[in-house]
């Protein structure tokens, strides 16, 4: 049985904003304990998913 490959390594205490004006902004945030930012895939898919049923909506997550 082969061995996972491990995730691919982040930018450490950064999360990128993935839309709007600021699209593409890294922000930095705080080294806490059990702190784990969600995904770029995951956030973009939800807010796709969301997008229809929130029309002119904005949204911080």
């Amino acid at each position: 049985m082969r061995a996972s490959k491990p995730a691919p390594a982040r930018a450490a205490g950064q999360v990128r904003i993935i839309g709007g004006r600021w699209r593409n902004t890294k922000l930095s945030i705080g080294d806490i304990a059990g702190l784990r930012p969600t995904g770029d895939r995951v956030r973009e898919t939800l807010f796709n998913w969301l997008m229809p049923a929130l029309p002119g909506a904005r949204v911080l997550d």
